[in-house]
This record gives structure tokens, sequence and C-alpha cells, in this order.
């Protein structure tokens, strides 16, 4: 397998993101809406549409700069709105809510790892139908790994810290809580400074070793 460069990483990259940003998102509101808080289901946020998940900055302009100069990718989507109060148990429910998104990352990382077994079988009947394959469901496996365990890092807002928070003693979440409006900055600074890539690229490399098609995707995109 040839690697990519990096338009052609772009290129191969588009519709894996956009869906794994998409369904992450919906499967944040639709498990809250299965669990009493309808509000994302009413905002039309319960959906497959990118559209209504897409933030111009946090999913288009910050990946792709944060991937030309760091070569790491990191952005966000609009947040799901979810209103506790609605919930049947709020802290256990909010954990459920939140651990829905990187679930459903992982799915997705299955997934396109089957894509990219279909895309090797196919490969001694036509290349020009199996190497698509092969690279899309590579760089699907790689962008859903990616936010996966991105968004399980225990820091407000992601979802990890939303874990974390409903999992800690009530005085102590409501201490945790107020470091959210710095979650953001720091999240920033940590990946301008590497620590970011330096943590999480391990257990990435790691995850990926346990699904199927790792080897594509490690020859890909880890030369």
């Amino acid at each position: 397998m040839q690697a990519l460069n990096h338009i052609q990483l772009l290129a191969v990259l588009a519709v894996p993101v956009l869906l794994a940003i998409t369904v992450h998102e919906a499967a944040h509101g639709w498990v809250a809406d299965k669990l009493g808080d309808h509000t994302a289901l009413r905002l039309g946020r319960v959906t497959f549409n990118p559209l209504r998940h897409v933030d111009l900055v946090g999913t288009l302009l910050v990946p792709a700069l944060a991937f030309f100069f760091t070569g790491f990718l990191f952005g966000w989507a609009k947040p799901v709105p979810v209103n506790w109060r609605n919930l049947g148990h709020p802290r256990r429910d909010m954990a459920l809510v939140a651990v829905a998104g990187p679930g459903a990352n992982l799915i997705m990382a299955l997934a396109w790892s089957l894509i990219i077994r279909t895309g090797l079988l196919l490969f001694p009947v036509s290349q020009w139908i199996a190497l698509p394959l092969v690279y899309t469901g590579a760089a699907g496996v790689l962008i859903n790994v990616f936010l996966m365990v991105l968004n399980l890092v225990p820091l407000l807002p992601l979802d990890g810290g939303r874990v974390l928070n409903s999992l800690l003693p009530p005085r102590v979440a409501r201490a945790f809580s107020r470091l959210e409006p710095f979650g953001l900055v720091i999240l920033l600074i940590l990946l301008v400074t590497g620590v970011l890539g330096a943590v999480l690229l391990p257990i990435v490399v790691w995850t990926l070793g346990l699904l199927p098609g790792s080897g594509i995707v490690k020859e890909l995109f880890f030369v």
C-alpha cells in the first residue's frame, strides 16, 4: 500500500469524518431521548444530516489547521443539548448519554474495518473498486478511534469529563464542573505543546491493534 500525501489524506478522510461526527452527536441525542429528555429530538439533532451538527470552526477550520501543523486530528461539533432535569436518574443518565458518542465511534470503527476486509477480498478482482474501499475504510477506522479516545479524556466538556462528573461525589462533582469553561483552552494548550498527542497516540495505536485491518491502517497512516 502506498502512503498518502496530505491532500489525498484529507480527501479520503472527508466522508469518514462527517459520518463520525454526525453519528457521534446523533447518538448523544438518541440516548437522551430514550432516557426521557426530548430536547435534541425537538431541535432536529437526532439526525444523520451532518449540517445539523457541523460547527464551521470546530469541525472544519480547526481540524484542518491542527492536522497540517501538528499531524494530530482535533476538532469538535455543535454540542447536543441535554436537559438533565428531564432525565429519570440525572447523574447515571448523563453518563450514559455521554458514553453513547464514543460508543458510536467504536461501532463505526468496527464497521469501517469490515470495509477494509471487503476491499482486500476484492483486490484480485478490481483494484479500482478495492483501493477506494481500503483507503476509505482505513481512514474511517483511524478517525473513529481518534475521536473515541479523545472524547474519553476525563476533562469537561468532553464525554469522558461528563462520565467522571457523574461518578464523583456530588460536592466534588460541583467543584469539577467549575473547570468546564476552561476545558477547551486546556485542550488546545495540550495540543499545541504536543502533550495531547504524546499521551493519546499510544492509546490510539493500542486500540487500533485490537481491530480487524489494523495492519493496513498503521501501514497507511503511521509510516
